[in-house]
């Protein structure tokens, strides 16, 4: 890890993905890149991989609760069948302020872990499909690398189609 990775986000999702069983060696591999990458689009260009490699961390309101989708870089989420999942009546597109509330952290740099509290988590099963996903690290600028099973893993997540 870049000893510029001291941020205290950065710093708290590195804890929780020791915390959780995250391989070492690709918590090491953590990356802080000179630009910030708040789309799936720019991580996969910085990152030289295939959007669909890029493990998007979005928050939703879901009946006022957060709810966590780590979906694939190249899908949209389809929020009815999501709704109807999970049991909602509505589920939308948190606001930022609802966002930094749930996870202490700002809209493109969501992190799959590292929150105050565990979040209720979806994992778009379309991120089994590579060998290894990138996800965010708490800030724009910070990334690391995962695996669908990982992720799953470390935030407590349950495998869903999402898109």
């Amino acid at each position: 890890m870049s000893s510029t990775a001291t941020h205290r986000n950065v710093e708290l999702v590195v804890s929780a993905l020791t915390a959780g069983g995250a391989d070492p060696a690709r918590i090491g591999r953590l990356k802080v890149l000179p630009d910030a990458v708040t789309t799936a689009a720019a991580a996969a260009a910085a990152l030289g991989v295939e959007v669909g490699q890029i493990a998007n961390s979005l928050v939703f309101d879901a009946d006022g609760e957060p709810l966590l989708v780590l979906t694939s870089g190249g899908h949209r989420v389809d929020t009815t069948a999501v709704a109807e999942r999970i049991g909602v009546q509505r589920l939308r597109r948190a606001s930022p302020d609802f966002v930094l509330a749930a996870t202490g952290q700002a809209i493109g740099g969501v992190a799959p872990v590292g929150h105050p509290a565990p979040l209720r988590t979806l994992v778009d099963r379309a991120l089994a499909a590579y060998d290894e996903v990138w996800a965010a690290g708490g800030i724009p600028h910070a990334v690391f690398p995962s695996t669908f099973a990982e992720l799953e893993a470390v935030t407590g997540g349950e495998p869903a189609d999402v898109a």
